[in-house]
């Protein structure tokens, strides 16, 4: 269906792969992964015609349907259920071709309209859209609700459903699990194992990968290379390989350095001396193999503070909420080495929860109780939209006690 020959990509000065060659046919599901900046998202820009091809050829039918995830969504007046069912470009071309119709009372051609519409199945357009923004986490009363009135999270969550209403023979999937609740990412992983056409993937979730392809395509070193199976069975293949390769080049090491000794020893030696140079010709012949290369030697850790507390953290009979309480009564305690995950649907007050523990927001009533040496890192839902869009990278990193905390480090995290 999707078949990439002697393919390169350049942007800029950097070339991204080059001589990329395979095929993607029509019961595969793909995920693509490799480093950031490898060419991943490019990959997605020229099938879907955003960036044009350098050298090789990408073919695909003419009449492929391809439905592409968009990152940013504009925020309008259009009602978001409405926004989710403009998904299906060929149901709303028909619907408005039977309103002119019916203006024009082209009766004949309205008959004509109408099979068309009911073999897209459009009668029940609308309750596929509500059924997508429902499993995607949104609520009853979101459906009447505007674009413009989501956040920035929720309209990536509202374009989503907007991409899956489109019928496709090609689905391409960049990062779909930004912004989504666990809830939300399993209803995902259930529709795409359902979904019938490709699917290209490009996600950082590994076990989002499992549940959802059945091939990597792999981006290293400029290359791209398929491998059957999910993201763990790449892994261990990718590591046997490694293994392979570090011990293929350890013994052709211990050849060189062999055949090398013997040639500094014997070069000058009459007897030795054609054993010698045959020996430097059959190393001059060699293919010498690669050390093995990890694609990330990247390590951190996360810095803790001299002294710790124990308790860290209490709160007593807290009613915990903004103007109006979410959440009654929590009595919670946090001692160093405890690790707890927050599960829950939107708008039980997880995120309100974490704010109360670190301090972000006030306690409606009841008590908290800070430990004597506690210091809190926090990483918010919405910590891009925290970023001052004036500063660079380096004075919002070093403002703010952002420098100092990573010197003295934390021992409470809290993450939305």
């Amino acid at each position: 269906m999707l078949s990439f020959t002697n393919l390169a990509l350049r942007r800029g000065p950097n070339l991204l792969f080059e001589d990329v060659s395979f095929v993607i046919h029509r019961d595969k599901k793909v995920g693509l992964i490799g480093a950031n900046g490898a060419g991943k998202t490019s990959l997605f820009k020229m099938i879907t015609g955003e960036l044009d091809v350098e050298d090789g050829y990408l073919d695909y039918p003419q009449d492929l349907r391809i439905s592409y995830l968009a990152q940013e969504v504009v925020g309008t007046d259009q009602r978001a259920v409405e926004y989710v069912l403009e998904g299906d470009k060929q149901l709303i071309k028909i619907q408005q071709q039977i309103k002119s119709a019916e203006a024009n009372e082209q009766f004949d051609k309205l008959g004509e309209l109408h099979e068309i519409f009911n073999s897209l199945d459009g009668h029940s357009a609308l309750s596929k859209a509500e059924q997508l923004m429902v499993g995607l986490g949104f609520t009853q009363d979101d459906l009447g609700k505007t674009v413009k009135d989501f956040s920035g999270g929720w309209r990536v969550r509202l374009n989503l459903a907007r991409t899956l209403m489109q019928p496709s023979d090609l689905l391409l999937l960049d990062e779909p699990t930004n912004h989504l609740d666990l809830d939300a990412i399993v209803w995902l992983s259930d529709w795409i194992r359902s979904f019938k056409g490709a699917l290209l993937l490009i996600s950082h979730d590994r076990e989002f990968l499992d549940e959802c392809v059945n091939t990597i395509a792999h981006i290293s070193k400029q290359s791209i290379e398929l491998y059957t199976g999910n993201y763990s069975q790449f892994e261990e293949v990718k590591a046997l390989r490694l293994a392979e390769v570090a011990a293929s080049y350890k013994k052709q090491q211990r050849q060189i350095e062999h055949m090398q000794d013997f040639v500094r020893r014997f070069k000058a030696k009459a007897t030795k001396a054609k054993q010698a140079q045959s020996r430097v010709k059959a190393l001059e012949r060699m293919e010498v193999i690669a050390p093995a290369h990890v694609d990330s030697p990247f390590h951190f850790s996360i810095p803790q503070s001299d002294k710790i507390s124990d308790p860290l953290l209490t709160l007593d009979r807290a009613n915990l909420g903004y103007s109006e309480k979410v959440l009654s009564s929590v009595n919670i305690s946090l001692h160093p080495g405890d690790r707890i995950g927050l599960l829950g649907p939107n708008g039980a007050g997880k995120s309100t929860l974490i704010k109360s523990l670190v301090g972000a927001i006030s306690l409606l009533d009841g008590d908290r109780f800070e430990g004597s040496n506690l210091k809190v890192g926090y990483f918010s839902q919405h910590q891009v939209d925290d970023l001052d869009l004036t500063k660079t990278a380096y004075r919002m990193y070093s403002s703010d006690g952002h420098a100092k905390d990573r010197t003295t480090g934390s021992n409470l995290l809290g993450w939305v």
